[in-house]
C-alpha cells in the first residue's frame, strides 16, 4: 500500500510543481490574463501542499488514516467538480479524464484499502 501511495504522489507532486512554474498557459497553450493565472498557480500551491499531506502519510499508513480520509475526500469534492465540468462543457483532455478517473476511482478504492489496514492493525 505504501508504494501504491507513493507512487499515487509523483502524480500531484509533478503536475502541481509544473502548474507552479509555468501557470495557466501550460494548459491552455493561449495567452491567459493575469487574474486567472494567478489563481492557477494559488491552486497548483494547494495542490502541492496536499500532494505532501499524501506524502507524509506513507510511513506509518496504517496509523495515518484521519489524515489521509481528510485528504482524500479534498481530491474527491475536487473529482466531482470536474466531473461538473466534463457534464456542463463536454470532455476534457486526456489527461484530465485520467485525473478524473484517479480523482473518483482510485483514491476513493485507497480510502477503503487503507481502512481495512488500519482496523486489522488495531
Amino acid at each position: 500500500m505504501q508504494a501504491v501511495v507513493a507512487l499515487l504522489c509523483l502524480i500531484p507532486l509533478s503536475t502541481a510543481t509544473m502548474g507552479i512554474v509555468r501557470g495557466a498557459e501550460w494548459l491552455a497553450q493561449a495567452p491567459v490574463r493575469t487574474d486567472l493565472d494567478s489563481h492557477f498557480r494559488y491552486l497548483s500551491g494547494i495542490f502541492l501542499g496536499m500532494a505532501l499531506g499524501f506524502a507524509s502519510c506513507v510511513p506509518d499508513i496504517e496509523r495515518k488514516g484521519a489524515r489521509l480520509r481528510l485528504l482524500g475526500m479534498m481530491v474527491v469534492i475536487g473529482g466531482l467538480a470536474r466531473l461538473w465540468s466534463l457534464i456542463a462543457l463536454g470532455a476534457p483532455s486526456p489527461g484530465h479524464l485520467a485525473g478524473l478517473c484517479v480523482e473518483l476511482g482510485a483514491v476513493p478504492l485507497v480510502l477503503v484499502w487503507q481502512r481495512s489496514l488500519e482496523l486489522r492493525c488495531r
